[in-house]
């Protein structure tokens, strides 16, 4: 299986699917990353340009991420840019990633460039129906952001609702938080919701749904086989 993760911000791709990630590279499955802004001037910590990129290399290795696509939109701006430009890139990274399954922010998230992403990549994934030597994706999902997903309270829009969990076990979720610790300046003392008790409580809280210890939660939106 071939799975594609198109994400707004460096560290996303990991809050969100970070031991999923780490799972399904292990047991022989690839993983590529598209990231749709790679500057962080909106941070309050904020790495300079290499640092930034090299803590992004460094963390999608650890999990054992195939490609990344970087994209150079503008941080917390990305809804003053055409909707069609941003389809654009992610279709793209769809022609030569080639997933099976596309994973993507929920779009009832509270920063508005994990909307725009969403939007952008619900539109891209329909490329195969206009250009037919496009393999189609198989399945669409939505993952949860921490500090992002949960703040979701625009009552006019849907929450997520997960319906697909990943077993990840103990070994996932330490290797979720490693992989997270790489990114300067991205975590925070408990209980801040990017802080390693709230990652571990998440995925203790979610495995506890599914019977298992730990997991990442995920809500399908599409599937077609």
């Amino acid at each position: 299986m071939k799975y594609l993760l198109v994400v707004a911000h460096p560290d996303d791709e990991t809050l969100g699917a970070g031991a999923s990630m780490y799972k399904w590279t292990r047991e022989g499955q690839a993983v590529d990353v598209v990231i749709m802004c790679t500057e962080a001037k909106a941070r309050a910590f904020r790495p300079k340009g290499n640092e930034l990129e090299d803590d992004t290399n460094a963390s999608n290795k650890f999990l054992g991420v195939s490609k990344i696509y970087e994209g150079t939109f503008p941080n917390i701006e990305m809804n003053t840019i055409p909707h069609l430009k941003l389809v654009q890139f992610i279709e793209s990274a769809i022609r030569e990633s080639e997933p099976d399954i596309i994973i993507t922010h929920h779009p009832a998230d509270t920063n508005n460039d994990h909307l725009q992403t969403s939007m952008a990549c619900q539109e891209a994934i329909r490329l195969f129906q206009r250009q037919p030597s496009v393999k189609p994706v198989k399945e669409f999902w939505y993952m949860e952001v921490p500090s992002c997903s949960e703040w979701a309270i625009n009552d006019a829009m849907n929450l997520f609702r997960p319906n697909c969990y990943v077993e990840v076990g103990k070994e996932g979720v330490d290797a979720k938080c490693k992989a997270l610790a790489m990114y300067r300046g991205v975590m925070r003392p408990y209980p801040h919701p990017r802080s390693n008790e709230y990652i571990s409580g998440l995925a203790a809280m979610r495995g506890s749904q599914w019977g298992c210890t730990y997991a990442e939660a995920f809500q399908v939106v599409l599937r077609r086989y």
